[in-house]
């Protein structure tokens, strides 16, 4: 990663959270108004947070941030899944719950071939799943009919993160990969830090981030799920 990439994804992260890096490679929770407004597709997420293999930074509600530190104590990186039912609560009340992710960037989209083409999102042929995403989307189709496609989650200037989907008739054919790549290519070109997020256990959503270009370098998410 370029220095000039560094600081965009710190850029990014410090405005998604409220503050990035975490101080001396701790894990440290930070208020942010952003926990109470509505996010890309207009949903509330009140808690985030980004994990390194060091440290991490978790960000609440401004009047959520003394509970969560309560709730945290003298925790370390490595037992805070432990923590996080006290921490959930704390923060969404006992029907939340904390879910992990696996967080990924790249500063170098794969040079695969481009499998699609960006349509708005109002387009007849769009299908239901990709309108939240707003404006254009990325989508691959057949006599007509969509296959593939791509949405980007736009958090902020600085930062948008990649969501794909194929039909199963269409899988094990390379789309998802080819279009990931090219999503994130536009991405870069504007400025922006590509990001890419995945269940740990979703095994086919890991090989098509590795082979479009978005290394797993051990960092993770951390978000307040519905029970």
């Amino acid at each position: 990663m370029t220095d000039d990439h560094d600081a965009l994804l710190a850029r990014h992260l410090s405005a998604w959270l409220g503050a990035w890096p975490p101080p001396d490679g701790t894990l440290q929770v930070v208020a942010s108004p952003r926990r109470v407004q509505p996010g890309w597709d207009g949903r509330v997420r009140p808690l985030i947070g980004v994990l390194t293999t060091s440290g991490g930074v978790l960000s609440v509600p401004p009047d959520r941030l003394e509970g969560a530190r309560r709730a945290l104590g003298a925790v370390t990186l490595e037992d805070l899944p432990g923590a996080y039912p006290a921490v959930a609560a704390a923060v969404g009340g006992p029907a939340g719950r904390l879910v992990e992710g696996v967080f990924r960037w790249t500063a170098q989209p794969a040079a695969l071939p481009d499998a699609g083409e960006w349509r708005p999102v109002g387009d007849p042929v769009v299908p239901p799943w990709l309108h939240p995403f707003g404006g254009d989307v990325l989508v691959t189709l057949r006599h007509g009919r969509y296959v593939a496609g791509v949405g980007l989650k736009r958090h902020d200037p600085t930062g948008q993160e990649v969501a794909v989907v194929t039909e199963p008739e269409a899988r094990g054919q390379g789309l998802a990969r080819r279009l990931v790549a090219q999503a994130a290519r536009r991405v870069a070109a504007g400025g922006a830090v590509v990001t890419y997020l995945h269940a740990p256990d979703n095994h086919a959503s890991a090989r098509v981030a590795e082979a479009s270009g978005f290394p797993d370098l051990g960092w993770r998410v951390v978000s307040l799920a519905p029970a």
